[in-house]
């Protein structure tokens, strides 16, 4: 069953809530390789650490936060005309839309803001529901690196490197 959200802007009064559902995510080992180990510190500097140009939560009718997304450049310099994105649903709120409604409002974000093109470097293998999110709004999975992900559940799974031009 979908749920209605808005996307807005994270704010910092948003840390919270987004820091819970990256602990969830992460700790689940199933399609992050961000290090459990890190620090609250070390984990907002990679999800809304300046680095990054647009940072976004998804917010029910309540005001509760059920996921978030942050997008810019995938590489500096030469490579910045291409955008990436990473994306994260609470437990609670997933097959519910969120990632879907998320991922509509950046590849919308990426094309104003004058992006050549969008590519995921690392969506896992094993994460199917995201795999065929990918695939729906567009993205081709242009090749997979073996092995290069140790979940949790599945042991050794590839990555698969996703594109899509605008």
């Amino acid at each position: 069953m979908a749920v209605a959200v808005k996307i807005r802007a994270f704010e910092d009064a948003d840390w919270p809530a987004v820091y819970a559902i990256i602990q969830e995510v992460i700790e689940g080992g199933e399609t992050y390789a961000y290090d459990p180990q890190w620090s609250e510190d070390e984990c907002r500097e990679v999800w809304a650490g300046p680095a990054h140009t647009i940072t976004v939560v998804a917010v029910d009718d309540d005001g509760t936060i059920l996921g978030t997304a942050h997008s810019g450049p995938n590489r500096p310099g030469r490579g910045s005309h291409v955008s990436t994105a990473s994306f994260m649903v609470s437990g609670q709120a997933r097959g519910k839309g969120v990632g879907r409604a998320l991922g509509e409002y950046v590849l919308a974000w990426a094309r104003s803001a004058g992006y050549h093109s969008m590519q995921f470097n690392a969506v896992v293998e094993s994460n199917t529901v995201a795999v065929k999110l990918w695939h729906s709004l567009g993205f081709e999975t242009i090749g997979i690196v073996p092995e290069a992900f140790d979940s949790r559940a599945h042991g050794l799974v590839g990555l698969h490197v996703m594109y899509q031009k605008f």
